[in-house]
């Protein structure tokens, strides 16, 4: 059965001005439990992480100042939310979402978070809607245990995974692929241990193509033993911050592509929801669920 980390803290409700970046969150929830894709049963909430893991790969200073809400006023403009408690608190249990999502895909082959994929978050700083570093943490947590030997961070935000690439530069055995708008945030780009830079406009034959020839081979030379998955969908052509001309078809056959890819190579796969700012929030909704039917559908 598909498992997947939902919290009602993650319905956090923000001052005017911050509310539609999580309305998706409760929608999404609600969208998957009224078409019948799933039951509550699939649903489990995590606690919030413990922090021994949080500082395996953020700065003790900078988890402090998460922690007591002292973060610099000019990276919380960076980050975009007022930071409050409740934000914090959120931050700590989707990130623990995360980790528990790397257990239950071992057994069942799938696991995701209806939030995270918060990969702006930077070792010692956070910007872009990031605080934790859920993809990092996790991947990092399953090194320190000895559950994974390589692991292969698949980002197919819009957005380059800048935090998580810097987090991993020096770390062979995580392998950080991102595939992202060249025209966009970040301005000034990461190195990732392999970036696709994709111009403005691309459309659906040339984003799909470029992930055929590039996702087998990432898996054949890298031979992960474990995938993270940022499945982002701020790359549609309606997204507001995008400027990438994907349809929502094009959306679902990458999130099939990338599962098939899973399944074919026997790779348990965890996923995290990464951007998505469509100015309807249906179309967000919809290609978020795209991803979850995608996943029952091939797994179970």
């Amino acid at each position: 059965m598909l498992q997947i980390a939902f919290s009602p803290v993650y319905r956090l409700r923000l001052p005017e001005g911050h509310r539609f970046p999580m309305l998706k969150y409760e929608l999404i929830h609600e969208q998957l439990l009224y078409e019948g894709t799933c039951t509550e049963a699939n649903f489990f909430g995590p606690e919030p992480v413990d922090d021994r893991w949080a500082l395996g790969v953020h700065t003790a200073e900078y988890v402090q100042a998460l922690k007591t809400c002292t973060v610099d006023p000019k990276m919380m403009r960076r980050i975009g939310f007022p930071l409050t408690p409740e934000l914090i608190d959120r931050e700590w249990i989707i990130t623990q979402g995360t980790i528990e999502c790397t257990q239950l895909a071992q057994r069942d082959g799938v696991a995701m978070n209806i939030a995270g994929g918060t990969h702006h978050a930077f070792p010692d700083r956070g910007e872009g809607f990031c605080m934790l570093n859920d993809v990092g943490i996790a991947a990092n947590y399953l090194l320190e245990i000895g559950q994974a030997k390589k692991i292969l961070v698949v980002d197919l935000d819009v957005h380059q995974g800048n935090g998580t690439a810097v987090m991993f530069q020096t770390e062979s055995r995580v392998f950080t692929f991102s595939m992202h708008g060249a025209d966009n945030y970040p301005l000034r780009k990461e190195t990732s241990d392999l970036d696709i830079d994709l111009p403005t406009g691309t459309t659906d034959e040339v984003y799909l193509n470029t992930l055929y020839d590039t996702l087998p081979h990432l898996i054949s030379q890298q031979q992960p033993d474990f995938l993270f998955y940022v499945s982002g969908v701020d790359i549609l052509a309606s997204d507001r911050l995008g400027k990438l001309s994907i349809s929502r078809e094009g959306c679902r056959q990458r999130d099939v592509f990338v599962f098939e890819q899973a399944i074919k190579n026997n790779l348990p796969i965890v996923v995290s929801m990464g951007g998505g700012y469509s100015p309807r929030l249906t179309d967000i909704v919809e290609a978020h669920c795209n991803t979850f039917r995608m996943a029952a559908n091939l797994f179970f």
